[in-house]
C-alpha cells in the first residue's frame, strides 16, 4: 500500500503514480522543522539510496543526495553522481519504504549525528513524501517500482562485452583493439569512443583527421559484429560557426545567468554553455542532435559530465585572476600558499556557480540549485526521446553518469570514475541492489577501474563479477596502464571468463526482462529472499541474481578462495579454463577454493541454469543445445527479437532437464 503523506512541490518531477492513499502513515516517525525524523532500534537496517558509498545497510553514515562530479569514491564521501532518494527501513517485524521526491539537495543522516536517530532533511521544506507498506522487502520494492514506471529495455546486443579507453584516438587504435580481441578469440560486441573522437571536444562532431569517413568506419566495424558507442557531454562549446552553439544561442536554449545572458562555464571544450534541459523546447532540440550520429549508423551512446560537472565559470575564473594578480609579488607563508591552492581548487563544481544560473521551465524561471538533481536525468531523457524519433521502433543502448529516480525509464547508468582498487569490487556489489531498488537495472562499473594502474589479477577477479552485470565494460583513463584483455599477458584466462559471459547471456537477458516487465530486482541481498535467516542479514559480499543464481566473487588480493554462506542447499558451478563442473553443497558455511582464472557461482535449490553454446558475438548466440545445471525441473527462458522498442514477439521457451 502506498501513502502520499505530504505534498508541497515547487517543481513537479512528474513521477508516474498508480495508487496513492492518504490514510494513516506507517512507521514511527515525525516531521520536525522540515525534517523526517525516525527513531531507530538496535536492529534497524536501512537499505537503498542507489549509487552511494559504504555497505548495503546504510546505517551509520551521513549521505548528501546531490549529483556530484566526484572522482574519488572513498568511504568518507557523502555523494556521488546520482540522487536516488528511496530507502527501506527494516525492523524485522515491520518494514516500510520511503521515497523523498525532491529535486534539490537532501541530507540522509542515518545514525551519524545520533546513532539511534535518522534525520532526513531537504534544503527547503518542499517535497512529496511517499510511504510504502508491504508484506516483504521485495514486495515494497515491487510496489515502488510499479509507482515510478517500467525500467529501460536495452537491446540484446548491449549485454555483450564492451572495451573502452580514454585514449583510442583514431581509426587505427580502434582497428588494433578489435583485431587483438578477435584474433585471440575473445568475445566482444562494442568498442566505446571517449572524447578523443570529437573535433575539439564539440558535441555531435567527428574529428575528420582521425576518422576521415566516419559513417564508412561505423559500417566496417558493424560488419565485424562491433558497434561503436560514442560519448556525449552535457556542455556545448562557445564557438561562432559551430552550428549546435549558433542555433542553441539564437533560440535561447542555454541556461542563463541573473542578467539573462548565457551562463558560460569551462569544461572539456573550454568556454561552454549548458543546454537548458528543463525547457521542453530546448530538450527536444538537443535530443534531435543525436540524429547527426545515428544517421551515420551509431546505435548507442553514453552521456557524461551531466551532473553538470563544471571546471569553472567564466565569472568566477575572471575574479580569481584578479585576486591572483593582487597577490603577485607578495611573500607567501605556508598558510597563504594553501589558501591560494584552495582558491583555485574551489573553482570546480562551485556551489556559488550552481546558484548563479537559471532554467526556463513551464512553471517559470527556476534557480538551477533548486532542481540540480534533475539535470542529468533530463539530459538523458532528451537523448532517449530523440533516439526514439531518429531510430523509430528500435531500442538503443543509452546510459548516463548523473541520474535521478525517473531516469531509469529512459536509460541505464554506470558508476563513473572508480579506481583500480580491490575495495571497488565489493563497492559495486553494494551499489547494484540499491540501484535495482530505484529502477536502475541496466547498470555496471568500469571493470578494472577507471583511475589508477591495474594489475592482471585484479582485472581477472573483477571480470568474475563483471560477467554477471548487465553493463559489462572495461574502461580506463588516459595515461593509465592498459588493462584490456589483450594487454596483461597470456589471454587464455580472459578468453575463458568472457566466453562464459556469452554462455550466460540468454539467462541474464531473460532474467533482466522478467525483472523489468514485472517490477522486480535483478540483484538482491540475501536477506531479501531469506528474511528469517539471521546470518543472511549480515552478508554483504554475496548477491542473488535473478531467481536462480547466487554470486560470491573473490575480491581480495592474493586470495586463493573465500568463505561462502549458503542459506540452503545449492549447486556450486565452477568454470576452470573452458570446462564447467557442478557439485551439490549443503546449507551452511564453506571455504571455496577459487584459483585465479576460475569462476565459481551457485544455482539455488529447485532451479535450473541454462548455459548456451559458446559464441564470440551476440549475433552468433544460439538458443538450442543448452547445458542445464541445477536440480530444478524446468526453466522458463524469456525471448524476443532483442531490438524492437515495442515488445510484440515475446515468448517463453520451456527448458526441461
Amino acid at each position: 500500500m502506498i501513502f502520499k503523506f505530504s505534498t508541497n512541490p515547487r517543481i513537479d518531477t512528474k513521477a508516474v503514480v498508480k495508487a496513492v492513499r492518504t490514510t494513516d502513515r506507517p512507521g514511527d516517525f515525525e516531521l520536525k522543522d522540515g525534517s523526517f525524523v525516525y527513531h531507530m532500534s538496535a536492529k534497524t537496517r536501512v537499505f537503498g539510496l542507489g549509487e552511494q558509498v559504504r555497505g548495503i545497510n546504510k546505517r551509520g553514515w551521513i549521505y548528501r543526495s546531490f549529483c556530484t562530479d566526484e572522482p574519488n569514491h572513498t568511504e568518507e564521501k557523502s555523494s556521488l553522481y546520482g540522487a536516488h532518494n528511496f530507502i527501506i527501513i527494516d525492523e524485522g517485524n515491520k518494514r516500510f519504504g520511503a521515497f523523498f521526491d525532491y529535486p534539490g539537495e537532501i541530507t540522509f543522516d542515518i545514525g551519524y549525528t545520533d546513532v539511534d536517530i535518522m534525520t532526513i532533511t531537504p534544503e527547503k521544506a518542499e517535497l512529496d513524501l511517499y510511504l510504502i507498506e508491504g508484506d516483504s522487502l521485495r514486495d515494497i520494492v515491487r510496489q515502488f517500482r510499479s509507482m515510478i514506471g517500467r525500467s529501460y529495455l536495452p537491446p540484446l546486443w548491449a549485454f555483450g562485452y564492451g572495451q573502452s579507453r580514454w585514449g583510442y584516438v583514431n581509426e587505427g587504435d580502434i582497428r588494433l583493439i578489435a583485431d587483438k580481441h578477435q584474433n585471440a578469440g575473445i568475445p566482444i560486441d562494442m568498442i566505446y569512443l571517449d572524447i578523443d573522437y570529437l573535433e575539439n571536444f564539440k558535441d555531435f562532431t567527428v574529428n575528420d583527421d582521425r576518422f576521415p569517413v566516419f559513417a564508412d568506419f561505423v559500417g566496417e566495424m558493424k560488419d565485424r559484429g562491433l558497434r561503436l558507442i560514442p560519448i556525449i557531454d552535457a556542455a556545448v562549446k562557445v564557438e561562432d560557426g559551430y552550428s549546435v552553439y549558433d542555433e542553441g544561442h539564437e533560440k535561447g536554449y542555454f541556461c542563463k545567468d541573473a542578467d539573462g545572458e548565457d551562463f558560460v562555464v569551462g569544461v572539456w571544450p573550454g568556454k561552454s554553455t549548458l543546454p537548458d534541459f528543463l525547457n521542453p523546447e530546448a530538450a527536444r532540440w538537443f535530443g534531435d542532435q543525436y540524429r547527426t550520429l545515428t544517421d551515420m549508423g551509431i546505435e548507442g551512446f553514453w552521456n557524461d559530465m551531466n551532473e553538470p560537472a563544471l571546471f569553472y565559470s567564466e565569472k568566477a575564473l575572471n575574479n580569481a585572476f584578479i585576486e591572483l594578480k593582487e597577490m603577485e609579488g607578495n611573500s607567501f607563508d605556508a598558510l597563504s600558499f594553501f589558501g591560494l591552492r584552495s582558491k583555485i581548487g574551489s573553482l570546480a563544481n562551485s556551489d556559488n556557480d550552481f546558484r548563479a544560473f537559471y532554467h526556463d521551465t513551464p512553471d517559470g524561471k527556476v534557480c538551477h540549485r533548486d532542481v540540480h538533481n534533475l539535470y542529468g536525468y533530463m539530459m538523458t531523457r532528451s537523448a532517449a526521446e530523440g533516439l526514439s524519433r531518429s531510430r523509430k521502433g528500435q531500442r538503443s543502448l543509452l546510459f548516463s553518469r548523473a541520474s535521478y529516480i525517473g531516469m531509469h525509464r529512459y536509460a541505464g547508468l554506470w558508476t563513473g570514475d572508480n579506481h583500480s582498487w580491490w575495495s571497488h569490487i565489493p563497492q559495486i556489489m553494494h551499489q547494484l541492489p540499491a540501484l535495482n531498488m530505484c529502477g536502475f537495472l541496466f547498470s555496471g562499473c568500469d571493470i578494472g577501474g577507471f583511475n589508477g594502474n591495474c594489475t592482471r589479477d585484479l582485472v581477472l577477479r573483477w571480470l568474475s563479477l563483471g560477467i554477471f552485470t548487465p553493463l559489462m565494460r572495461n574502461h580506463a583513463a588516459a595515461g593509465t596502464r592498459s588493462q584490456d584483455a589483450c594487454s596483461l599477458g597470456d589471454t587464455e584466462a580472459f578468453r575463458y571468463i568472457i566466453r562464459l559471459r556469452y554462455r550466460l547471456i540468454p539467462y541474464l537477458y531473460s532474467e533482466y526482462m522478467k525483472a523489468a516487465l514485472h517490477d522486480e530486482m535483478l540483484f538482491r541481498p540475501l536477506c531479501f529472499d531469506y528474511e528469517s535467516d539471521e546470518r543472511a542479514a549480515d552478508i554483504e559480499d554475496q548477491l542473488l541474481l535473478g531467481e536462480g543464481l547466487m554470486i560470491a566473487p573473490v575480491y581480495t588480493q592474493n586470495a586463493n578462495g573465500r568463505m561462502v554462506y549458503l542459506p540452503e542447499k545449492m549447486t556450486m558451478v565452477r568454470m576452470h579454463e573452458d570446462n564447467i563442473s557442478a557439485e551439490e553443497l549443503s546449507a551452511g558455511d564453506h571455504y571455496i577454493k577459487v584459483p585465479l582464472g576460475d569462476v565459481v557461482f551457485f544455482v539455488r535449490q529447485n532451479h535450473l541454469l541454462p548455459l548456451a553454446p559458446s559464441a564470440t558475438n551476440t549475433r552468433d548466440l544460439r538458443y538450442n543445445n543448452f547445458t542445464l545445471i541445477g536440480d530444478g525441473e524446468q526453466y522458463e527462458l524469456y525471448t524476443d527479437d532483442g531490438i524492437s522498442a515495442e515488445i510484440t514477439d515475446q515468448h517463453t521457451i520451456i527448458l526441461k532437464k
